[in-house]
This record gives structure tokens, sequence and C-alpha cells, in this order.
């Protein structure tokens, strides 16, 4: 079992670019909900230049390759309005990355977003009209609430992926676990293929735990919505009971 192990100083090594891709994987996720939801949103929108400029979002956001998109801003946008802009050119190259995983998880998240919300019943959307709420009002207090249960797991799944394509940093020049995982691994040669074998086996464990985790915490998150709906469904349901009740 030993010779599956690392050294203290090596796990140390493993878990700073752990570390640092975690960092990169919440910077990415928050602009990705951010702009899941907003280009989500605006696919349904009754402007037909709302939905054309979301459309437009979401193909480039799928259609370009993660790396491809991270070359583009970590190289050849400072190259390009570096003059311009001096401030693109100090940007860390983790900043970048995130903006560019970011625009990643929002393409696809956008769409997820949009198929959640247009499996909400009609007659959800029509009762809201109904009770004169505006778009905003539709949205915040009985659309996304009812949509959430459905978002979560896709979501989770995306996120996951999202997880995966960090390690494509490392190949930008940006650290992460997989560039300290690069670290260790020139210093490993000596000890031949084994010895990186066991590393690279050592990673596979740290990446799969993270995954986990983070499935973990959207299973919460699902729980905690399924048992919120159901307290609130108890409640609808209780005057309900009591009024027939008293009618018999």
């Amino acid at each position: 079992m030993e010779d599956w192990l690392l050294t203290p100083g090596q796990y140390g090594s493993l878990m700073v670019g752990a570390r640092a891709t975690v960092q990169l994987l919440a910077q990415a996720f928050v602009l990705g909900v951010v702009l899941s939801l907003i280009v989500g949103v605006g696919r349904l929108s009754d402007r037909r230049w709302v939905r054309g400029i979301s459309f437009a979002f979401v193909e480039v956001a799928r259609g370009i390759s993660s790396i491809i998109l991270l070359f583009i801003l970590v190289i050849a946008i400072p190259i390009l309005l570096g003059d311009t802009f001096p401030w693109v050119r100090g940007q860390p190259v983790i900043v970048m990355a995130s903006i560019a995983l970011g625009i990643n998880m929002g393409g696809y998240g956008a769409e997820i977003i949009r198929g959640s919300i247009l499996s909400i019943p009609k007659g959800q959307t029509e009762a809201t009209i109904a009770l004169n709420l505006n778009p905003t009002q539709r949205l915040r207090y009985v659309v996304l609430p009812q949509a959430m249960r459905i978002i979560l797991p896709p979501m989770g799944n995306l996120t996951i992926e999202i997880l995966k394509g960090t390690a494509l940093v490392s190949v930008a020049g940006g650290f992460d676990l997989m560039r300290a995982t690069g670290n260790l691994e020139s210093s490993m040669l000596a000890g031949g293929v084994i010895g990186v074998t066991v590393l690279y086996v050592n990673v596979l464990v740290i990446y799969f735990v993270m995954a986990q985790v983070i499935n973990s915490l959207f299973r919460l998150g699902e729980r905690s919505l399924d048992k919120r709906f159901q307290q609130r469904e108890g409640r609808a349901a209780l005057p309900i009971s009591t009024t027939q009740s008293a009618g018999g």
C-alpha cells in the first residue's frame, strides 16, 4: 500500500496546486452562473434582438473549444489590445482562464436554465400574469424557485465538467493542480515509470475527491429544495383538509 503513496512534501505541493484549481473553479463557476441566468432568460425574451444576442452567445460559447478560447484570452487579446488597454497585459493567467471557463459554462448553463424554465407548467405563468406581476417578479417568485429543482442536477454535472477543464490552464502557463503535477513529475523521472504512475494515480484520486465534493453539495441543495417544496405543499393542503372536515 505504501508503494502507492507519495511523501508529505509531495502531497504538500499537490495541495497547493489543488487550492489553485479550486480558486479557478470558484471564479469560473460564479461567472458561469451569472452568464447562464442572464443568457438563459434572454433566450426566452419577448424582444427579438435580446433573443438574437443570447442565441449568438450560446452558439459561440458552446462552439469554441475551451482551450482555443483560453489561448485567445491569455495570449491573443493581450497582444492585440495591450497597447490600447495596458491593463489587459497585467492580468494573471488564472483570471483570464476563469473568464474563458466561465464563458464556456455560461453557454451550456444558459440552455439548462432555458429548458428548465420551459418545463414549468404554463398555468403557473398564466397565474402570475393574472396576479399582475411584472416579468421580474414572475421570474423571481414563481418561475425560478420551481425551475431550480430541475436546474441543479445538470448544473452539478456541468460544474464537474468545468473542474476537468481547469486542467487546460497549465497548457497556457497558469498554475493549477496539473502544473504542480508536472513540476513533481520532472523531479521524479529518475525514479522510473512506476514513480510517475504513482504520482498520476494520486492526482486522479484528488480530482475524484473534488468531483465527489461538488456532487455532494449539489445533492444537498436538491434535498433542501425538495424539503422546502414538500413543506409548502403541506401548508397549502392543510386549509383544504380543514375546510372539507368542517363541511362534513
